[in-house]
């Protein structure tokens, strides 16, 4: 259940704010184990003056084009999948001809209970969680109790 948030300069295109949350999305799904249907994403937009970066901190980078990825996700996975995420989503960004050296990604971990997406409650109570699904670790999928739920990538 990730959640992207995406902290864009204004002048960044709306295509290609939807091909990073794209690229980002897939990323997920192949070292994070993602349900490929948890398609989640907000941009934020930002005046250059808005955003204050240390234009040399842990590397290069053009403060006034770079672009800040926030994921919010249950928690449980490796040092070694976020490290394969990290690699990877700067790998896309380049390839789609962004400057991977302009983003900053970080990770915010939570739990079942901290997920809401109805007026039901958290996605523990919905899900029905006991403690013991909970060790199951973060490929939760999401089934509610009438059916599934399902999410598509709108197109532009």
């Amino acid at each position: 259940m990730p959640f992207n948030k995406l902290h864009v300069p204004q002048n960044l295109s709306v295509e290609k704010c939807r091909q990073i949350n794209d690229l980002l999305h897939d990323s997920l799904v192949e070292n994070c184990a993602v349900n490929p249907e948890d398609y989640f994403c907000i941009v934020s937009r930002y005046a250059a003056e808005d955003m204050i970066l240390h234009p040399t901190f842990m590397g290069e980078r053009d403060v006034a084009a770079t672009i800040i990825i926030d994921i919010t996700l249950l928690a449980g996975r490796s040092d070694d999948q976020k490290e394969a995420l990290y690699f990877d989503v700067r790998e896309r960004l380049k390839n789609i001809g962004f400057p991977p050296e302009n983003s900053i990604i970080y990770l915010t971990e939570n739990g079942p209970i901290d997920w809401s997406f109805s007026q039901q409650g958290s996605v523990k109570k919905v899900l029905g969680l006991a403690p013991a699904d909970l060790e199951k670790g973060p490929n939760l999928h999401l089934q509610r109790k009438s059916g599934s739920t399902a999410a598509t990538r709108q197109s532009t």
